[in-house]
């Protein structure tokens, strides 16, 4: 192909990330989206069947769903993504927020380039960028790098590592946690972290329940937040002479 098959789109959806708050951060363009797309690639069929019927604009035993996640084979991956190639639009769903963003839906995203598909991004609610629009960290230098080691030893020195290239360059490091062991991270950052590097707990964004709070680990030693099994994303910042 020497140009886009331009009978055919990929829709990247964002979900999502706090219960019941489509109203509040899905947008009409989306909605107008999913009026009219019936074929999706999504992590669940069962959240994603959900989200769409939460709208009320479509008959979701008119859409047909299929998994894609981690675990895909490149052989099903081909087979999944046959219609696209036939002039189908197909819409990919997230579990939670943005897709191709900390997500499996990136290899979709690469296939669909390497074929001339068009890949129409839609804006939505991205925990990773509304935690660091509430930080008070460095937006401009940043880095995001997802799960940290579950073993101890390992995390420890994955924390003070990204806390020595925080000092040296002066990007804001990004990452989270499984919410069952938040509360295991945040000790570790304030056990590990030097005093006066900044720790933002960014909780159970767009939800009623929202809190974002910067402070320094000295700070923060006093009273640490309360982010067991709440949704979380972790900002790590060092004081340094690239950001003050």
């Amino acid at each position: 192909m020497s140009a886009h098959n331009d009978s055919a789109r990929i829709y990247l959806i964002p979900s999502i990330i706090a219960p019941e708050t489509q109203d509040q951060v899905i947008t009409g363009q989306i909605r107008q989206v999913i009026s009219k797309v019936d074929y999706y690639l999504v992590e669940n069929i069962r959240t994603a069947r959900r989200f769409i019927s939460s709208f009320k604009i479509r008959e979701v035993s008119s859409v047909e769903f299929r998994v894609f996640d981690k675990d895909t084979t490149e052989l099903q991956f081909s087979g999944l993504l046959a219609p696209v190639l036939e002039g189908i639009p197909a819409g990919i769903i997230s579990e939670a927020g943005c897709p191709a963003v900390a997500d499996p839906g990136s290899r979709i995203v690469r296939w669909a380039h390497r074929n001339l598909i068009r890949v129409v991004p839609l804006t939505g609610p991205s925990s990773i960028i509304l935690a660091l629009m509430g930080s008070g960290m460095n937006g401009q230098h940043f880095e995001f790098h997802g799960y940290l080691p579950i073993d101890k030893q390992q995390r420890m020195k994955k924390i003070q590592f990204l806390e020595r290239e925080s000092f040296k360059t002066g990007k804001c490091q990004i990452f989270m946690e499984t919410p069952y062991r938040n509360a295991v991270m945040a000790e570790s950052l304030i056990q590990h972290c030097q005093g006066d590097t900044s720790i933002c707990f960014a909780s159970d964004l767009t939800s009623g329940n929202e809190t974002i709070i910067t402070k320094t680990v000295n700070q923060w030693k006093r009273h640490l937040p309360e982010v067991q099994k709440r949704p979380t994303i972790f900002l790590l910042q060092a004081k340094s002479k690239f950001f003050e």
